[in-house]
């Protein structure tokens, strides 16, 4: 049977079926004392059962009316439980955010912002996702996705935190006299870190682009930053690194840069969330804490 009455009807009667008095449950509901006898009455028309008893001195329940009542009101109390957890949502500063962050960038310049972040707010917690693979952000889940390249995500705010180049680097033993230009790539062996197979180059001085994709001379292939560091460094061949991760083991001796007035074009790295005005509190935190690290 469809239903013609308001949701608003069966809380009038479980107020007043509660309270026992018209009176009190209109003061409680703040409406006039007539719209709720009114409405109390329309809902016993539709339902064609009398619910409550009326005498000039009290209110009580008629057996059907207690059977109603007893099935209702936890209804309306799963309802304030609901609400008051929607309140605290948006306004307590706990829970759990669902991140999801590059391998790379996330253990190296995110790593330390996360603990920070949860060291200041003890009753919010990070279930992290590091990976490399662009994953569906919305069938997974995602509060926060940090995202390096292009950003697109249909309904995400999208902010630049940090750029990024990656530079040619190989072991101090290799001999790349020979390397004067990006074509003389072509034969070196190399190291191929996915999704970044093809190496999009530009000249600093110049200006001048040369995308490079190794087809022969390929020793390994992997899908995580470190790994192809290690590469590099044991000799496999070169690689393409990102430059905050290379510069500095390029000083110590570690890496020999290749190419050095070529570098990628730059890659930013974004925080994306999904809504401006009616984030969670925990979320809206976590945002505001990231994005006063990076300014």
């Amino acid at each position: 049977m469809k239903s013609n009455y308001s949701l608003d009807d069966l809380r009038y009667f479980c107020t007043v079926a509660r309270l026992k008095s018209f009176k009190l449950a209109a003061d409680d509901l703040s409406i006039p004392l007539s719209t709720l006898s009114r409405r109390i009455q329309q809902l016993e028309h539709h339902l064609q059962l009398r619910l409550l008893n009326r005498d000039a001195h009290r209110v009580s329940l008629t057996s059907i009316g207690e059977l109603y009542y007893q099935r209702s009101y936890p209804l309306f109390n799963e309802l304030n439980d609901i609400g008051e957890e929607l309140y605290a949502e948006k306004h307590h500063a706990k829970g759990k955010i669902r991140v999801s962050a590059p391998i790379n960038a996330g253990t190296q310049f995110l790593r330390t912002i996360f603990y920070d972040f949860l060291l200041e707010y003890p009753d919010i917690q990070l279930d992290l996702h590091f990976s490399n693979t662009l994953i569906d952000i919305e069938a997974e889940a995602m509060d926060v996705v940090f995202r390096v390249g292009n950003p697109v995500a249909d309904n995400w705010i999208a902010r630049p935190l940090k750029d990024v180049h990656f530079i040619l680097c190989t072991n101090p033993k290799h001999d790349i006299a020979a390397i004067k230009q990006p074509s003389d790539l072509c034969g070196q062996p190399v190291i191929i870190c996915h999704p970044m197979s093809i190496w999009q180059l530009v000249n600093m001085q110049s200006g001048q682009e040369y995308a490079y994709q190794a087809l022969q001379g390929i020793r390994l292939e992997v899908d995580e930053i470190q790994m192809l560091t290690h590469g590099v460094k044991a000799g496999l061949g070169i690689g393409y690194i990102p430059d905050y991760y290379a510069l500095p083991m390029i000083e110590q001796g570690e890496l020999q840069h290749v190419l050095p007035e070529w570098r990628s074009k730059v890659r930013t790295l974004f925080l994306l969330y999904r809504d401006r005005e009616h984030l969670p509190m925990r979320v809206r935190l976590f945002v505001e804490f990231v994005l006063a690290r990076f300014n």
